[in-house]
């Protein structure tokens, strides 16, 4: 039998409760009720073959009948004669429907939220709606939440650190972990001049809202002893704030990016020379650095996709950056510690020259293995220093970014 039960009414309501569409209502959302649910009655035959079963069935709806309305109708059977059976049942208001769900007390919750968001900053009423049930997992923290809100309005782009939002009760703690929820209502309630609408996503609240932020920091070595920026006769290991290092205009001529940070920390002496720990995804901490763009630059990292893709993404700030040791020969040469790569890129990519794209193109089409990557300290290092030798031999410009296309083809082909 597949005949509606009180259990069943009550999972009709309760998906109305997890889509967000009876908690919204509580807010002032749409109407919802008086609902017809859906009911599912046994038919004619099998209200003549299972009439017990059938009683049985009413009397179980009836019983449990205190939230809910069941509207008969009478069925003239011919052996049974005239019966009255369940041909409707309705849910009249939104206070029975959180009583057959249990929800009563998050119901006056929601009303109560609404009410305190409605006195204080109505323009979020919009957003209860939207995220009613993710205003019930705050709702302990929604009063201090509307505090920051009212505190930004007062001060727009306050040129701070969340540390100095000076709010009783309110830390620079409770703001980073309410960020997501806090940039909603911001970009609901703050004037459009007060909102940078270039910066997103939880790394940009602050820029985007005016506070200030974490420096991003800048680590590098200096690779020509003649060139060291302190006297103290030891390793010119360096960091420095971005704005720093973009003002600092060193003296090096050729300047290598390597991911790996044992690498960067056994970079071999080189005149003329730097060495920058490089930060995977993501360069704005060297794109305004605009004395990198007369200086030879180096790319090193992981022969797989993303390697490829990082050497893409940095030649959008830095044009003329050469790869080093990101080639087949090197690739081919240390197959015995070949990797798997777990997520490889599979997009295109612009700015390889036609030997990278090439290498590229097989490694994302798995042309010379499933998922192959060579991670750069596999490398043995003396061929890193054979190859670096070769490199500052050579003319200390190589060519620039080719954007040359390759149809896809293997290995071999």
């Amino acid at each position: 039998m597949t005949w509606t039960t009180p259990a069943d009414l009550r999972a009709q309501v309760m998906k109305l409760w997890n889509k967000g569409a009876l908690p919204a209502s509580v807010i002032g959302a749409e109407a919802l009720f008086p609902r017809r649910m859906i009911l599912k009655g046994p038919t004619s035959m099998e209200l003549a073959r299972e009439f017990v079963a059938v009683r049985d069935w009413i009397a179980a709806l009836d019983r449990e009948a205190k939230y809910y309305r069941v509207v008969r109708r009478t069925v003239n059977h011919r052996v049974l004669g005239a019966n009255a059976i369940p041909a409707e049942i309705w849910v009249d208001t939104r206070e029975d429907a959180l009583n057959l769900i249990g929800k009563r007390r998050e119901g006056e919750r929601l009303a109560a939220l609404a009410v305190i968001t409605g006195a204080r900053q109505p323009d979020v009423i919009s957003w209860l709606h939207r995220r009613p049930l993710r205003a019930l997992e705050i709702a302990d923290d929604w009063p201090r939440l509307l505090e920051i809100v009212a505190w930004l309005q007062d001060h727009p782009r306050p040129g701070i650190y969340l540390r100095q939002v000076d709010i009783p009760g309110v830390h620079s703690k409770f703001i980073e972990a309410h960020r997501g929820v806090l940039a909603e209502l911001f970009d609901l309630t703050l004037p459009p001049a007060a909102i940078d609408i270039a910066a997103g996503g939880l790394g940009g609240f602050c820029r985007r809202y005016g506070f200030r932020d974490k420096p991003v920091r800048v680590r590098f070595r200096l690779l020509d002893p003649d060139a060291a920026q302190f006297a103290t006769g030891t390793d010119q290991d360096i960091t420095v704030t971005h704005d720093t290092f973009a003002r600092l205009a060193l003296p090096a001529q050729k300047v290598f990016i390597t991911e790996n940070e044992i690498n960067f920390l056994a970079f071999p002496a080189i005149a003329g020379g730097m060495v920058i720990f490089g930060a995977g995804y993501g360069f704005d901490m060297l794109s305004q650095a605009a004395w990198l763009h007369a200086r030879a630059m180096y790319y090193w990292g992981d022969i797989d996709t993303h390697g490829f893709a990082i050497l893409d993404q940095l030649r959008a700030h830095f044009p003329h950056c050469e790869s080093f040791l990101m080639d087949r020969s090197t690739l081919l040469a240390h197959q015995q510690h070949w990797g798997v790569e777990p997520r490889p890129e599979t997009r295109e990519l612009y700015r390889l020259n036609s030997a990278e794209k090439a290498l590229y193109d097989d490694l994302r089409h798995d042309c010379l293995g499933r998922q192959v990557r060579l991670e750069q300290e596999r490398i043995g290092f003396a061929l890193v220093r054979s190859a670096l030798a070769a490199r500052i031999a050579a003319t200390p410009w190589g060519p620039a970014c080719a954007h040359e296309r390759r149809p896809t083809t293997c290995l071999g082909e």
